[in-house]
């Protein structure tokens, strides 16, 4: 009960009137009725626009050899100077969408940013996907420019040269000769002074299309605004500052955080954690490829404060921090997300006291990523727990009829709030099916206790599938 009523107060310094995270119900536009951030950006183009102020600080830190990084300034310049190219080069314009299928180079973000501050509609893809599963996706969304590594080229090059959609490809070996095509690294260099396309960038725009796992069916496109990518954002700023203050720090003190990120970035989990670094100048050493021991070593290199990544990541970590005796020193958080890590609680206990702390958490493509979490003590005590919602995250267990159950009973868990995606691309059956007077149904069981969400299974038949922080 202590535990509970301390993050409760946790949460009411926070989004309580006055509060940094203080919300408001909206009263029209596409969120109209759902809780809303009062103050904060109200699209990703104004959200990019603060990092520049970090300056020389770093962002964005190489994982692998060969790869350069970049600081805030130099990342904000080469995603100006890229959407730049898309506006005025390509003619690109507001609602065009632009893929990104690349693995976790620093250039991702670049292209995905670039794309916001050119007011496009940005759609990730799973680097792993065939070239089927690919074709599938891009004939879909219709995307006019792809921008992808090497490595994905080949799979995407006959449907962008059938659909004459042009392509840019980063780190790609020689020249490719194909009309439409052209490599990054052949691009004018960046002018550190040089701002983003003039455009208007409203918050009903579209932001981005990200597609579901297809765990149940083939994937589904879920459509955000960018007011609903903003919420998304602050959700994440949330986060940090409520561990902080679990911590006993006051949110902004201390050293800047560098988190270590293991999720991909075309996962809305890496999303979560990039907005959280971009929201305090923090700095984020992406791993393309899993090795426990590389990850050490990272770490150890780079002063990481912040592991992110799914649960087995996390286990393989401290389980090669065991047999290498590294210490962890510097590792402040374990960032998890999926079915709840128990083993992992007790491995920390074990072997770091409360030194290292713990968050997992909810959330999934249409959500925009994380919408609850649970972290500090409340989570040792109840690690099978998603957490708390964020303060503009709304929470209900329905019955089958869509009653809201009392706390304690099992049901659907809904979700309505400022991150919610609008529906699915061209497909408004399955918009029809999950979402419903502005609530989606997760299609998750859950419990609500004291506040926690507890997500238990699945709703037998349920029709959504999304790629997100639960477990898939």
């Amino acid at each position: 009960m202590a535990a509970a009523e301390a993050a409760a107060r946790v949460h009411a310094a926070l989004a309580g009137p006055g509060g940094p995270f203080a919300v408001v119900r909206a009263e029209d536009g596409p969120q109209a009725g759902s809780l809303m951030y009062a103050d904060g950006p109200r699209t990703l183009r104004e959200f990019m626009e603060t990092t520049w102020a970090f300056g020389d600080r770093p962002f964005l830190i190489a994982g692998t050899a060969g790869e350069r990084s970049y600081a805030y300034g130099e990342f904000f310049a080469a995603a100006s100077a890229l959407a730049c190219r898309l506006s005025d080069a390509y003619g690109l314009r507001p609602g065009d969408r632009a893929v990104v299928a690349m693995r976790n180079r620093p250039e991702w973000q670049i292209a995905f940013w670039a794309a916001q501050l050119a007011g496009l509609v940005a759609v990730p893809l799973n680097d792993g996907w065939t070239e089927d599963e690919f074709t599938y996706a891009l004939d879909d969304c219709g995307p006019r420019v792809l921008l992808v590594d090497g490595e994905r080229l080949p799979p995407v090059a006959d449907w962008a040269r059938r659909a004459g959609a042009r392509v840019i490809v980063f780190h790609g070996e020689g020249h490719p000769d194909a009309d439409g095509v052209e490599r990054y690294e052949d691009l004018p260099a960046p002018d550190p002074l040089a701002a983003p396309p003039d455009v208007e960038v409203r918050p009903e725009d579209d932001a981005t299309i990200i597609y579901t796992s297809g765990a149940t069916g083939r994937p589904k496109g879920a459509v955000a605004t960018q007011l609903a990518q903003a919420g998304a954002a602050r959700n994440s700023r949330f986060f940090e500052a409520a561990a902080a203050l679990g911590r006993g720090v006051v949110p902004g003190q201390g050293p800047v955080p560098v988190t270590l990120l293991a999720f991909p970035f075309f996962h809305v989990a890496a999303f979560t954690g990039i907005c959280a670094a971009m929201s305090s100048g923090g700095a984020v050493v992406p791993m393309s490829t899993w090795d426990a021991d590389e990850a050490l070593r990272l770490i150890r290199d780079h002063h990481v404060t912040q592991f992110s990544g799914p649960p087995a990541t996390a286990r393989g970590l401290l389980v090669a921090a065991a047999r290498t005796g590294a210490g962890l020193e510097g590792l402040q958080m374990l960032d998890t997300g999926g079915a709840p890590p128990f083993d992992l609680v007790v491995r920390l206990a074990a072997g770091y006291g409360e030194r290292i702390g713990l968050r997992n958490g909810y959330g999934v493509a249409e959500t925009g990523g994380g919408v609850t979490a649970g972290f500090g003590a409340e989570y040792r005590f109840h690690p099978g727990s998603a957490g708390r919602p964020t303060p503009s995250t709304e929470v209900r267990v329905a019955g089958p009829a869509g009653d809201p159950l009392p706390d304690g009973e099992t049901g659907e868990l809904w979700l309505r709030g400022q991150a919610l995606a609008r529906g699915y691309w061209q497909d408004e059956e399955a918009t029809a099916q999950a979402f419903t007077g502005g609530w989606f149904r997760t299609g998750d069981l859950a419990v609500i206790r004291e506040g926690r969400v507890d997500a238990v299974g699945r709703v037998a038949g349920a029709a959504t599938g999304a790629h997100g922080v639960r477990g898939e």
